[in-house]
């Protein structure tokens, strides 16, 4: 893999932000819509960038597009664990997004609840929430 596609994936806060969110996990493109307040083009430009440069890899689950940290290139270029973790959450914004990542993740929403609207933006829980 070419170092300089890797440091031009990495010189963004929005991809910083996507690597932060995946560095305990998979993703799905819904859910990091969600987390990250962004539409599907802006997710899309930003993940193809982060696949193109073998930082991220992705697989499919019936209709849902889940994504990861290629941890091969981890191996290749061990800095890239050291700016997604030590820098990362020195990163305001990645600070906040993770908090919201636990808080969906206690949630017990699915992606399909996703798509269907069924979720309460303020607390990120289901529409019924009494949170």
């Amino acid at each position: 893999m070419d170092l300089l596609q890797v440091m031009k994936a990495l010189s963004d806060e929005t991809r910083l932000r996507i690597l932060y969110l995946l560095k305990d996990g998979d993703l799905c493109v819904c859910e990091l819509e969600l987390l990250l307040e962004i539409n599907q083009s802006n997710a899309s430009r930003h993940l193809n960038k982060l696949t193109n440069a073998k930082i991220l890899e992705f697989y499919k689950v019936a209709k849902y597009v889940y994504y990861k940290i290629n941890p091969e290139i981890i191996e290749e270029f061990p800095f890239i664990k050291e700016v997604i973790n030590d820098h990362g959450s020195k990163i305001k914004q990645c600070s906040l997004d993770y908090e919201k990542l636990k808080k969906y993740r206690a949630s017990g929403l699915t992606c399909d609840d996703l798509k269907q609207g069924n979720i309460d933006y303020e607390c990120g829980c289901k529409n019924n929430c009494q949170g």
